[in-house]
């Protein structure tokens, strides 16, 4: 099959696992995930055997694929094309172009092969991807792409927790407007089924615009290619990470200017009369302006569907001068210090983890990996621009990213009381 085959029927499949999740039908919805797990494997055993294939012929295989391929679940973060099956012979090609792609970056020449694999990477990406910045981006290697966000996850864990896909261009799911709505009956004999009560939403993720700059000398760049890797990997995760991960919690949305992606925050606020919003006041005379009662009426508001996957999170100022010296009615601390789940601690049974995009004040509790969605609309490249007089030069990621709040039921937002 060919790579717009495979798409197409990967992204209908993908389709109809959503669809029956929201329905509620699981056991239909794990049977279709294992139909789209089989496609992937005969589209990959296809590829391999048109490698070899190429091998045999002696063709030169450096034929790096352009197929990005939505992420079920998971906290990992692949933005970028898959690399082709090379053969067992041709299995350092990875290496190389992320070895070349440094000396690139580096104003380092590269030799015939690299310069080969580098070119054939960047002519696909080219074709696959376009925007209007009018430089000459090239894709980063899907090594280092992954270090960016990993170290972007470990500073937003909301950003870590949410369910990520990576389909080129626009994304679009329906969603049940009420998760109550809808649901199966058992009826009397001779009694007419009734009519549909639910109606269906659509989300469409379009994609924003992300872009960072950072500006190196030319000593500092001259750095041997072990040491310049993790130096770019680091800064432009923290510098990216900083942006998308407070998007996940306070993006204003695609209504902005510029678009950004939802952020939880922002949804639950915009609802009519904030049902899934609790606020509290900073300033009472109390000694614990946030209560013990705050934190159960946030988690009332979660369905209950949603609250095996849910974790609560703050800043590290918010779960140290609020959360963690919340007691109950008996004088006994709620919060659990315990580090072995990802977090600092834990409360009611979840996960208390600190990520710095939440609002100061405000604490998020719900599930992400259910009840919001990000796409990666096209992978993660660099611009250079040199400045010959500063001896300095530039670098510009530029990526195209959205998200949006898949069911609002999902969360529960404590915030204090505006004004306060």
């Amino acid at each position: 099959m060919t790579k717009e085959q495979y798409l197409k029927m990967r992204n209908e499949l993908l389709a109809d696992v959503d669809g029956l999740i929201n329905s509620g039908d699981v056991e239909n919805a794990n049977a279709k995930m294992a139909e789209v797990t089989a496609l992937d494997n005969q589209f990959e055993a296809e590829r391999t055997a048109q490698a070899n294939a190429a091998a045999l012929r002696g063709a030169p295989v450096v034929n790096l694929s352009a197929v990005t391929v939505p992420l079920m679940d998971g906290p990992e973060m692949s933005f970028g094309p898959a690399f082709a099956s090379f053969g067992e012979a041709n299995m350092d090609e990875k290496q190389i172009y992320t070895n070349a792609w440094a000396k690139a970056m580096q104003g380092v020449a590269l030799d015939e092969k690299e310069q080969n694999i580098f070119d054939s990477v960047n002519v696909e990406f080219s074709n696959a991807y376009t925007h209007d910045t009018g430089n000459t981006s090239v894709l980063i290697p899907e090594t280092v792409v992954a270090g960016i966000w990993s170290r972007a996850a470990e500073m937003y864990p909301l950003l870590a927790d949410v369910k990520k896909f990576n389909v080129k261009g626009t994304l679009t799911m329906k969603k049940h407007s009420s998760i109550d709505a809808g649901d199966a009956a058992f009826y009397a004999d001779g009694t007419a089924t009734a009519d549909e009560q639910n109606t269906f939403a659509e989300i469409t993720l379009s994609g924003c615009e992300l872009s960072k700059a950072i500006t190196i000398s030319w000593k500092l760049r001259s750095m041997a290619i072990a040491e310049f890797i993790p130096f770019i990997t680091n800064e432009l995760g923290e510098r990216v990470g900083a942006a998308l991960g407070s998007s996940v919690s306070t993006g204003k949305g695609s209504t902005a200017t510029p678009k950004e992606p939802q952020g939880i925050e922002t949804a639950l606020l915009a609802e009519g009369s904030t049902p899934q919003v609790v606020e509290y006041d900073p300033e009472a005379t109390t000694a614990d302006p946030l209560s013990y009662a705050d934190l159960t009426l946030a988690i009332s508001k979660i369905h209950s569907s949603y609250l095996s996957g849910c974790n609560i999170y703050a800043n590290n100022a918010t779960i140290w001068t609020q959360l963690a010296n919340m007691v109950d009615g008996q004088g006994r601390p709620l919060f659990i210090p315990d580090v072995t789940a990802g977090g600092v601690g834990r409360m009611f049974g979840m996960v208390v983890k600190p990520d710095a995009g939440v609002t100061n004040g405000s604490i998020i509790i719900g599930n992400p990996g259910s009840g919001y969605i990000m796409n990666t609309n096209e992978p993660m490249s660099v611009a250079t621009e040199e400045h010959v007089k500063a001896r300095t030069v530039d670098y510009a990621a530029y990526t195209i990213v959205d998200g949006a709040v898949l069911d609002t039921k999902a969360f529960a937002l404590i915030r204090n009381k505006p004004n306060a």
